[in-house]
């Protein structure tokens, strides 16, 4: 009789195909936290990043309804509508974009759509409202920032939503809390996907100590 580890099928090789989804108004460490620890991970891997908005023009973190001065742009590598269909991780930025419905409505509908075809969905500070609004966080764990709380928690009365967390997995959605807790997310991501010696040594290149526990929010 065969064993049970001779049964069970092997583990899917972890993901190589990323998306980030880019509105007015984004979150820069949101997305350079997550997207460069990518970065250094691809020195040793071969990946793929599509940098997704509605049209292919730049994108800058300061938006119409922020109170910054300064902001950067971003050049999308897509838009919403021809970007590769083989897309295995979409992550989701927060920042003040995320409060102007009309800036974010078209990740809105790229989520709800592409959603079933992900193997994960990964959410930055209050991109977890932008997937809410999407329904896909419907009766399932998640969290975000902790300073705009009131107004996340708003915008998705059907998500359970955990305050005490640096960051959620819940299946194969994960959502971090405010800005640089996105970093800590996806070192464990890493960890999750590609084991515990990949995450370590890609913190200690970037001299960056890491908050292994997702409970553990000092912010909360």
């Amino acid at each position: 009789m065969a064993s049970l580890s001779q049964q069970l099928p092997p583990p899917p090789p972890p993901p190589t195909r990323y998306a980030v989804a880019l509105f007015p108004g984004f979150q820069a460490l949101d997305v350079f936290g997550p997207v460069d620890i990518l970065n250094m991970l691809s020195k040793s891997r071969s990946l793929e990043l599509s940098v997704l908005s509605t049209t292919p023009e730049p994108v800058c973190t300061k938006s119409g309804t922020s109170s910054h001065s300064i902001g950067q742009q971003v050049v999308p590598t897509h838009t919403f509508r021809d970007c590769p269909d083989d897309i295995e991780v979409l992550l989701v930025p927060g920042g003040t974009g995320t409060r102007d419905q009309r800036s974010v409505q078209a990740v809105v509908d790229f989520v709800r759509e592409r959603y079933p075809k992900l193997r994960y969905l990964l959410t930055v500070c209050t991109g977890s409202v932008v997937v809410s609004m999407a329904g896909v966080l419907d009766g399932r764990r998640a969290t975000s920032n902790k300073r705009a709380w009131d107004w996340v928690t708003s915008h998705g009365p059907a998500v359970q939503w955990v305050r005490h967390a640096r960051w959620v997995t819940d299946g194969n959605i994960w959502t971090a809390s405010g800005i640089s807790a996105g970093i800590d997310m996806m070192y464990a991501f890493i960890e999750n996907q590609y084991g515990e010696a990949v995450a370590t040594d890609l913190a200690q290149a970037a001299e960056y100590v890491r908050n292994t526990d997702p409970n553990d929010d000092p912010f909360a």
